[in-house]
């Protein structure tokens, strides 16, 4: 991670810090300008410690050992445990939508660490003929008893998506908690809340870029908001882009009903895993979303919007 960037904002009596971390940019807004660059500290020490058990483009990391496993059980520290836990439920939650053993077909369709890639552009279009890959498997033989995690050998987890939100949620309640005002906290496209907002509550812009369409939402308390896309983090394979939303049940990029999915919900970890399961599902997203009673806001292909569940304004 690079030293964050602190920028108090006297006029609000907030306080403002940015980094780079995870191919995106994390923002910390306190309602206590005095407690920022505690809080930043805070941030920082929770940011690293998932990055040292769930970045699999690490090879130190525990995510990466575990891979290089033999398929019998092994310990993982206490983190790993609960952001493994954390996953299957987001998979028993969407039916297997989102599925965290995706990580080797990720691999195969060429997705390089994309901290280095070069853009790409956004996918468009109609899915094209993918490569195939090879065999994997899902998130039901994924075994977690207390800190003891069974994989088949081989198994290279994907976390990136509920692992993102579970550690927005974690730095806004810590910071929250610990220093008793209210926290934002937004990694890239997840964004949590907590404590006591600001006069006004928060403000959110909701747009994924400056050429895509906006909502402006006030959330009010413990809130959050999680963006999934098919727009960023691309890279090329044989002329053709590919994104990383991958859909289960093909190992291949989901095909690109929704150029987004934003939704509204009490912990950041729900609203990613329905917005990533909103893509995932394509043209049978609205139907699941309403199914699982979340405030949601899609983005068609086309640039056409749909509003689910009273999404917030």
């Amino acid at each position: 991670m690079t030293p964050a960037r602190v920028m108090p904002v006297s006029a609000t009596g907030l306080g403002v810090a940015e980094w780079s971390v995870w191919t995106t940019t994390a923002r910390l807004v306190v309602t206590e300008e005095s407690a920022l660059a505690e809080a930043t500290a805070v941030v920082f020490e929770q940011l690293a410690k998932v990055d040292a058990a769930a970045n699999r483009f690490l090879a130190g990391s525990e995510v990466s050992r575990l891979a290089r496993g033999t398929g019998t059980p092994a310990a993982v520290s206490p983190l790993l445990a609960e952001l493994i836990g954390v996953a299957l439920a987001a998979a028993a939650a969407t039916g297997g939508a989102v599925d965290p053993t995706l990580g080797g077909p990720l691999l195969d369709l060429g997705c390089p660490d994309l901290a280095a890639a070069e853009p790409t552009g956004p996918t468009a279009g109609p899915d094209r003929p993918q490569p195939s890959v090879r065999r994997r498997t899902s998130w039901r033989d994924v075994r977690l008893d207390g800190r003891m995690v069974t994989l088949p050998a081989g198994t290279l987890l994907d976390l990136g998506a509920t692992a993102k939100a579970h550690a927005a949620d974690r730095c806004a309640v810590a910071v929250a908690d610990r220093f008793g005002c209210g926290a934002l906290v937004s990694l890239g496209g997840d964004l949590r809340a907590a404590g006591p907002p600001p006069d006004g509550g928060w403000q959110v812009l909701v747009q994924d870029g400056p050429d895509e369409p906006a909502s402006q939402v006030r959330l009010a308390g413990a809130a959050a908001v999680a963006t999934s896309s098919t727009l960023h983090r691309t890279w090329r394979q044989g002329g053709t882009v590919r994104h990383h939303v991958l859909d289960p049940a093909t190992c291949r990029p989901a095909a690109p009903v929704w150029r987004t999915a934003s939704v509204a919900a009490d912990t950041c970890v729900r609203a990613n895993t329905w917005s990533t399961a909103a893509l995932v599902r394509g043209h049978a997203a609205e139907r699941d979303l309403r199914r699982a009673g979340v405030a949601a806001r899609l983005v068609a292909a086309d640039g056409a919007v749909v509003r689910l569940g009273g999404w917030p304004a």
